[in-house]
C-alpha cells in the first residue's frame, strides 16, 4: 500500500515558493500518475494549495485530471499527435509545440471550433530530445503570429542535467535559451510565461527561475541529489508498505527462492512479503535490498519474485503473519528513503516511484512525513 501524505505535499510546495519568491509561478509536474503517487490526489492537494498550473506528459494524462475536476492550466509537455487535437481543445489543455509540424493543423482545428488556443514553444538547447532548434525560434514565432486562432503563451527549455544544474552545460543551455527568447520577443513581445527550472534549478540556480518553475521530484519530498538535500526542508510524501504473508523457522543450509541464490548460514526465520516485481518492487533488489520490520532493518534474501519477496527476520523475531513491513518510508524511529532503495537497485528514485504497479493501492493520508 502506498500511503500519500498530502500535508507533506503542502510542505514541499511551500518550500518551492520560499526558494523562488512570490513573483514566480509554479507549474507542478504531475505526469506519470503524479510520480506514482496518484495524479488526482496530488493535483487536488496542490490545487488546494493555490497551484494553478500542472504539467503532464500526454493528452490522456491531461484528460484524467480534467475528469478529476482540476480546473487549472494543464500543459501537455510530451508533444501531441494530430489525431489528439480535437480532444486537446475540447478539454482545454495547453500543448507544448516541440516542432512546427502541427502548427497549421492546430490553428485550423482551433478556428473550426471558434477558439484561440494557447500554446507553449519548446526550445531544444542541448537535451536533443524534444523541441525546435534555437535558430528556428524566430520562424516559429512568425508562424504562430500568422494564425489568429493561436496565442503563444509560454516559451520553455529543458535542462539535460537533472541532478545538479550548477554545471557548464547548464550555463551554456541558459545562454542559448536567452538568445532564442530574444528572437521570439522581437516577433511576439507579450509572451506570458518563461520557464526552464526543474527541481535542481529551483534549489540551486535562481537565474533559471524566470517567472515560472517546473518542480517535480522535490514536490514529492525527494532532493534530486544528496548535495541538495539541505537546501530545502523536504518531506517524503509516500510511505510504501506491505504485509507479512508467511513466517517460517528453518535450519542452516536452507535454500531460499528461485535458483537458490541465498542459503541460510544459521538457524533463521524467513518471512514472505506480499510484494514482488509485478508491484514495482524491483528484481534487482534480490539479495541486496532491506525493509523495515518493527523499526529494524531486515535484508531481502533470495530472488524477488513476481508476487512475493522473502526477508530474513531472525534478528527481528518474533514477527507475525499480517504484520506491516515498510519498503520505503518511516517506521518507529527508523527510515528508509526511496533514494537509498533505488541505489541498492542500481537505479534512480524517479524509476522506483513511477514503477509502482496498478495493483498497489494509493491511500491518501493527512500527516507529516519523516526526514529524508
Amino acid at each position: 500500500m502506498a500511503q500519500v501524505d498530502v500535508r507533506a505535499l503542502a510542505n514541499n510546495l511551500a518550500e518551492v515558493r520560499r526558494l523562488v519568491g512570490g513573483g514566480v509561478s509554479v507549474l507542478a509536474i504531475v505526469k506519470a500518475d503524479g510520480y506514482g503517487h496518484g495524479a488526482r490526489t496530488v493535483a487536488r492537494a496542490l490545487s488546494n494549495g493555490g497551484v494553478g498550473h500542472f504539467g503532464v506528459a500526454t493528452v490522456e494524462e491531461g484528460i484524467e485530471l480534467r475528469r478529476a475536476g482540476i480546473a487549472g492550466d494543464i500543459l501537455v509537455l510530451g508533444g501531441v499527435w494530430e489525431e489528439e487535437l480535437a480532444s486537446l481543445l475540447q478539454e482545454g489543455l495547453t500543448p507544448v509545440l516541440t516542432d512546427l509540424r502541427l502548427v497549421e493543423a492546430l490553428a485550423q482545428r482551433a478556428k473550426e471550433v471558434g477558439r484561440v488556443a494557447a500554446v507553449h514553444l519548446k526550445i531544444d538547447t542541448g537535451m536533443t530530445r524534444l523541441g525546435i532548434a534555437p535558430e528556428e525560434a524566430a520562424e516559429a514565432a512568425h508562424l504562430i503570429k500568422r494564425h489568429p486562432s493561436l496565442r503563444l503563451e509560454g516559451v520553455l527549455t529543458h535542462f539535460c542535467d537533472a541532478e545538479s544544474v550548477v554545471t557548464p552545460a547548464t550555463a551554456k543551455q541558459l545562454e542559448i535559451f536567452r538568445h532564442a527568447l530574444e528572437a521570439v520577443f522581437q516577433v511576439l513581445p507579450n509572451v506570458k510565461w518563461i520557464h526552464a527550472a526543474n527541481s535542481a534549478a529551483v534549489l540551486s540556480r535562481p537565474e533559471a527561475h524566470f517567472n515560472m518553475v517546473r518542480p517535480g521530484l522535490m514536490l514529492y519530498g525527494i532532493p534530486p541529489s544528496p548535495q541538495l538535500a539541505d537546501t530545502a526542508k523536504l518531506l517524503p510524501a509516500m510511505l510504501l508498505t506491505t504485509r507479512i504473508a508467511r513466517v517460517r523457522r528453518v535450519p542452516p543450509s536452507t535454500p531460499v527462492g528461485y535458483g537458490s541464490t541465498f542459503v541460510t548460514s544459521r538457524q533463521s526465520v524467513i518471512a514472505t512479503l506480499a510484494v514482488g516485481y509485478a508491484d514495482g518492487y524491483p528484481r534487482a533488489l534480490s539479495n541486496r535490498g532491506w525493509v523495515l520490520i518493527r523499526g529494524k532493518r531486515a535484508p531481502v534474501v533470495g530472488r524477488v519474485c513476481m508476487d512475493h519477496t522473502m526477508i530474513d527476520v531472525t534478528d527481528c523475531d518474533p514477527v507475525t503473519v499480517g504484520e506491516e513491513a515498510v519498503l520505503w518510508g518511516g517506521q518507529r524511529e527508523a527510515f528508509l528513503s526511496v533514494s537509498e532503495v533505488a541505489q541498492w537497485a542500481g537505479t534512480i528514485p524517479y524509476e522506483m516511484l513511477v514503477g509502482l504497479g496498478r495493483r498497489v493501492p494509493r491511500v491518501e493520508r493527512n500527516w507529516l512525513g519523516g526526514s529524508v
